[in-house]
C-alpha cells in the first residue's frame, strides 16, 4: 500500500536499545552484560525518535527466539545450546511465533501485555509499528506454548517418514539423525550446561534453513534453523504442489493476523527470495482484505525478481541492497573507479519504474557500521550517501539505531566476531548509543560535540524530507547530463532536482574528500517550466547557506564541501 507520505523508518533491537549496562564481556551472560527491555522504550525515547522525523519503528527481534538463557522458571522449555547461535540467540531462529522473547519483559509472565503497551505507546507518539516476519525457517527447538486454542503447531501433523509431502510443514531426511556441526563451541569456553554436549536429539533430521537437505549441515550453514515447506519439492526439480493451499500458508496467515490484531502496522519479511512467490501472491492480498493498511517490506537480493515481487508478489517495498546501497558504499569508501554515473544506471535500469517501491539505507543489522574500519571509518563520510538515500525517490528510507551517533561496532562480542557489525546474537550494549541514551534520559547528555553535530544532520535531513512535498512525493529530474561539461563538474558529484508545482529542491552532493565548486546550470525546459528569469536565490534547507545568480540562464556558482551535500530550495 503506497501512501502519500514517505516512510522514514528507525530500526532498533529492544535487546540492545535500552541496555544501559556497559560491561560488554565477550560471551557474557544476561546477568553480566544486561539486556534491554520493551519498557525501556519509554515515551521520552519515542518522542525523541519521532522528533527526528521518523514515521515508523521497526522493532527487531521481539518474537520469542531460541536462547542459551534458562527461562524454565517461567514454564519455558530450555533450548539446547548446541543449536543456538550466541548467548542471547539469533532473533531469526523463532521458537514460538505467538510469543514475545522473555528476555525483553520486566515481568516475564506479562510479556505479551508489555508488548501491547509498547505498541500503544508507539502509536501515542505518532509512530507506526513494524516487526519481523521470518517465513522460511524456525528454530530447531520450535514449540509454541502460547498458541491460541485450536491452533496446530508446525510439524504436529507431519508424516516424518517422507522427505517431502505437500501437507508437511517440514522437510525430513528419513532414517538419519541430525548431526551438530563439528567445532562449534556454544557460548564460549566459560559457558557450561548439561545440554552442551555436541549433540541434539532430532530424529529423523529435518532440512536446514538455508536449503541444506542433508542431516549434517556445516558450521557455516544456518544449522540452528529448520526450513519450512511451502509446497515445493526441492529434490524433485523444485516441483511445486499448489493445487491445494498448503497447510503452512494458512498457519502463517493466522500468525500475522494475530500480530495485526495487536496493532502491528507492517512486517519486514525476511529472505523472501527463498520462499515461493506463489505464497506471497496469495498471502499479502488475503491479509490486506482484513487489514488493508498493512505494509510489507521484502528483504531481497535478487534484482532480477524485483518487478515480480512487486507486481505479482504484491510487496509494497523491497530492500535496495543490490543497487543503491552497493553504489553508495563504494563512493563513501572512496574505492578506485567509484563514480556517481553508477547511480544514474541504477534508477535508469536497475529500478526503473519501481523506484517508489525501493527501501534505501546505509545501515541495518546485517550490514557493517559506517563508522567501522571495515566500512569508511568515519561516520561523517555518510552525509552525501544519506542525502541521496533519503531524497532520490519517494520510497522509504531507513536508519539503524546507533547510526545517527556514529557507532563503530568495534571488537568481538561473542558469537558475533569483530566484523564491523553490531551483534544480534549476544547480550551487549551499544557504547555510542548509550551516550545518547544517557541512563534512560534519552537526551544525548554524554555525546561529544561531533556526535551532536552528526545527529543534528540526521534530524535536519529527515525532517526536511518529511515536511517538504517535493522530497516527499515530488517528481525527479536528473541534472548530471546537463552539467557534465560545466566548469567544475566531477564524477564524485551527483546532481538532481525533486519538484512539485509548489516546491522545488535542487540536490547536489559531493563524495570527494575535497571541496568542489561547479557552475551549475538548469536546462532551458526547467527554466521555462518554473518561469525563472534573472536573479534567483537558492537556500540550503539543511544549513541555510545561500547561493545567488544574477542570471539563472547562465547558471549559479555553487561550492559543496568535502563529503557533504546541499538541498537547495528554489
Amino acid at each position: 500500500m503506497l501512501t502519500d507520505h514517505k516512510l522514514i523508518i528507525y530500526q532498533l533491537l529492544p535487546r540492545l536499545f535500552g541496555n544501559a549496562n556497559t560491561t560488554n564481556k565477550i560471551y557474557g551472560s544476561v546477568e553480566e552484560n544486561g539486556v534491554g527491555k520493551l519498557n525501556d522504550i519509554t515515551d521520552k525515547a519515542l518522542e525523541e525518535i519521532q522528533s527526528m522525523g521518523f514515521s515508523h519503528v521497526w522493532y527487531t527481534g521481539v518474537i520469542e527466539h531460541a536462547t542459551m538463557t534458562d527461562h524454565s522458571a517461567y514454564g519455558i522449555k530450555t533450548d539446547d545450546p548446541d543449536v543456538v547461535k550466541g548467548r542471547a540467540g539469533s532473533p531469526y531462529a523463532i521458537k514460538d511465533y505467538y510469543d514475545i522473547a522473555p528476555d525483553l519483559a520486566v515481568d516475564v509472565n506479562n510479556r505479551i501485555a508489555e508488548f501491547k503497551e509498547l505498541v500503544a505507546r508507539t502509536h501515542n507518539n505518532n509512530l507506526k509499528v513494524i516487526i519481523d516476519f521470518v517465513p522460511n525457517h524456525v528454530a530447531r527447538t520450535y514449540a509454541s506454548d502460547a498458541k491460541p486454542a485450536g491452533v496446530r503447531d508446525f510439524g504436529e501433523d507431519d508424516d516424518n517418514t517422507l522427505h517431502f509431502a505437500p501437507g508437511n510443514d517440514f522437510y525430513y531426511i528419513p532414517g538419519y539423525p541430525f548431526i551438530v556441526p563439528g567445532g562449534y563451541n556454544p557460548g564460549g569456553d566459560e559457558f557450561t550446561s548439561p545440554l552442551k554436549d555436541g549433540k541434539f536429539d532430532e530424529f529423523p533430521a529435518k532440512a536446514t534453513g538455508n536449503d541444506v537437505f542433508n542431516p549434517a549441515p556445516s558450521i557455516n550453514d544456518w544449522f540452528e534453523t529448520i526450513k519450512l515447506n511451502y509446497g515445493v519439492h526441492y529434490l524433485d526439480g523444485k516441483k511445486s504442489h499448489f493445487d491445494q493451499v498448503p497447510p503452512l500458508w494458512n498457519k502463517m496467515h493466522h500468525i500475522l493476523s494475530y500480530w495485526a490484531d495487536m496493532g502491528v502496522d507492517g512486517f519486514r519479511c525476511d529472505m523472501i527470495d527463498i520462499v515461493p512467490i506463489e505464497f506471497w501472491a496469495w498471502f499479502i492480498p488475503k491479509l490486506k482484505e482484513t487489514y488493508p493498511y498493512l505494509i510489507f517490506i521484502g528483504e531481497t537480493y535478487n534484482e532480477n525478481q524485483y518487478y515480480n515481487y512487486i507486481q505479482n508478489g504484491r510487496f509494497d517495498y523491497l530492500y535496495d541492497k543490490v543497487g543503491l546501497y552497493d553504489a553508495i558504499r563504494s563512493l563513501t569508501c572512496n574505492e578506485p573507479g567509484a563514480n556517481t554515473w553508477r547511480i544514474n544506471d541504477i534508477w535508469n535500469n536497475h529500478s526503473r519504474g519501481i523506484d517508489q517501491h525501493m527501501l534505501r539505507f546505509m545501515e541495518n543489522h546485517d550490514e557493517q557500521r559506517i563508522a567501522s574500519r571495515e566500512f569508511s571509518g568515519d561516520a561523517a563520510l555518510a552525509v552525501p550517501g544519506m542525502i541521496i538515500s533519503a531524497t532520490l525517490a519517494t520510497g522509504p528510507v531507513m536508519i539503524y539505531s546507533g547510526q545517527e551517533v556514529g557507532e563503530p561496532a568495534a571488537g568481538a562480542s561473542g558469537f558475533s566476531g569483530d566484523d564491523g557489525r553490531t551483534t544480534i546474537f549476544d547480550y551487549w550494549g551499544i557504547p555510542e548509543h548509550q551516550k545518547w541514551m544517557n541512563n534512560g534520559k534519552f537526551d544525548g547528555g554524554q555525546l561529544s560535540a561531533q556526535q551532536k553535530e552528526l545527529r543534528s544532520f540526521y534530524s535536519s535531513l529527515l525532517n526536511t524530507v518529511k515536511n517538504n512535498e517535493a522530497l516527499r512525493w515530488g517528481s525527479f529530474y536528473e541534472l548530471m547530463i546537463d552539467n557534465e561539461h560545466q566548469p567544475g563538474f566531477d564524477t564524485l558529484l551527483y546532481i538532481y532536482l525533486r519538484y512539485t508545482l509548489q516546491q522545488r529542491v535542487l540536490v547536489i552532493v559531493n563524495f570527494s574528500r575535497q571541496d568542489k565548486s561547479i557552475k551549475l546550470k538548469l536546462p532551458e525546459d526547467l527554466i521555462v517550466q518554473f518561469k525563472l528569469t534573472g536573479e534567483v536565490t537558492f537556500t540550503d534547507l539543511l544549513r541555510n547557506n545561500v547561493f545567488k545568480t544574477d542570471n539563472i540562464q547562465e547558471g549559479v556558482d555553487i561550492t559543496v564541501n568535502a563529503a557533504s551535500g546541499l538541498l537547495l530550495n528554489l
